[in-house]
């Protein structure tokens, strides 16, 4: 009896282990994720150049890891140390110093660099795979994951009953009476297994339901005009503003009216570009959506339009924030100088607009522990004579700047009101 309780007690511990295992693993990847979105995104992708190099093998183009760690938390700091990588990829991106990351852990690091060599190379997938490979990489590890418990589940299950049986046949051979087995539903040992099993499970799905509730990451609606983001902010090169004036001026982007929209489409009236395609993969008419524009704004192509007749386009909203959540764009574009794609990700290249980050609050507030204050020729941070002064004593690293959190931008307050 005692054997039988030790070889189920160490059936228990190396399932709940790999249990365990496999949570942490799947969490650790998803961790990986969202600092690469919060801290990496804006500048990197992992194959493709923007801002900075494509991230996929960094790894293996730094003379080691500690080094490439010192070059993510203080590049200006590292590049003293006279590296050639490090001084021909400063020279190679104009001498544009990278953000610093001084808070970032090894541990976060090697999420972040787990999470980009996970990404498939588009270029490499095999075509109607990309964006469905992608997606589902890490769903395929937490499946292995899930068939490597079950199968341990069920050894420990089996071992369990080859003990009983044993036992039962030793106890035959000592002449000793034999104990009715005790039935699954009411042995303790199953009993005890399975709530906590249930109780581990039940309570990593509660809790990452309940950090996710309310909000949206990668939604995308269909909208009533297929308005392609892609064409008139990438291939023609429409300022963001023009569109939605409020971004510069008050708290509110604003969604452009029809009047705005006609401004050109009284002209323009046809779709010469390239194919575009949604996200199902149909191709798109252009010229189709067009007429959709001019239906909701009631012009009739050969006549004077009277604007009077138009109608507003009943446009699906995608990025949310709680009510008790302050955000003013004109403070973060105007005064913070932060450009669109470091929230909204690279909105020219997208078709249907979908929403790029979680806008979670650790996102916003790892945002601001990271980002340099536009101090110079800004007139709205002219009151921070102080700052202003160690700047140009050299008392503050001039590299380093001032971040928003030095400023007060993680108090709670100045978002919570």
């Amino acid at each position: 009896m005692i054997l039988s309780r030790s070889i189920a007690k160490a059936c228990i511990a190396a399932f709940l282990f790999i249990v365990s295992l496999s949570f942490s693993v799947a969490a650790s990847a998803q961790d990986g994720k969202a600092l690469f979105s919060a801290n990496c995104a804006s500048c990197h992708a992992p194959h493709k150049k923007l801002t900075g190099p494509a991230l996929a093998g960094v790894e293996s183009r730094w003379s080691s890891k500690e080094n490439l760690y010192s070059w993510i938390r203080n590049s200006a700091a590292y590049l003293k140390t006279g590296d050639p990588y490090a001084v021909n990829l400063y020279n190679e991106y104009n001498k544009v110093a990278m953000n610093a990351f001084p808070t970032l852990k090894d541990g976060e690091i090697d999420a972040i660099l787990t999470y980009i060599n996970s990404v498939p190379d588009p270029s490499k997938v095999p075509v109607g795979e990309g964006a469905g490979a992608a997606a589902n990489v890490e769903a395929d590890n937490s499946l292995l994951f899930g068939i490597l418990t079950l199968i341990l589940a069920v050894v420990a299950l089996i071992m369990l009953q080859v003990n009983s049986n044993l036992k039962k046949l030793a106890d035959d051979k000592a002449g000793q009476p034999a104990l009715e087995p005790i039935p699954f539903w009411r042995n303790k040992a199953y009993i005890a297994m399975v709530t906590v099993v249930l109780f581990v499970v039940g309570g990593y799905l509660t809790t990452k339901g309940a950090m996710a509730y309310g909000r949206s990451q990668d939604y995308q609606p269909e909208q009533p005009i297929y308005y392609s983001h892609a064409v008139h902010a990438g291939t023609n090169q429409i300022n963001c503003q023009y569109c939605h004036t409020g971004a510069a001026q008050g708290k509110q982007a604003t969604i452009p009216s029809v009047n705005v929209c006609m401004n050109c489409h009284q002209a323009i009236n046809e779709y010469k570009g390239e194919k575009m395609y949604n996200e199902a993969g149909e191709e798109v008419d252009g010229t189709a959506e067009i007429k959709k524009l001019y239906k909701y704004a009631g012009f009739e192509e050969g006549k004077p339009w009277d604007p009077s007749k138009a109608k507003p386009i009943e446009w699906v909203r995608i990025h949310n924030l709680p009510d008790h959540v302050y955000f003013n764009h004109a403070q973060h574009v105007k005064a913070g100088q932060v450009a669109c794609q470091t929230c909204h990700g690279e909105i020219q290249k997208m078709g249907e607009v979908k929403q790029f980050t979680d806008l979670s609050m650790g996102w916003c507030v790892n945002c601001h522990r990271e980002t340099k204050v536009q101090f110079k020729d800004n007139g709205f941070y002219s009151i921070y004579e102080k700052y202003h002064a160690d700047l140009k004593s050299g008392k503050i690293d001039s590299t380093k700047g001032i971040t928003v959190e030095k400023i007060g931008g993680t108090e709670c307050q100045k978002c919570h009101y």
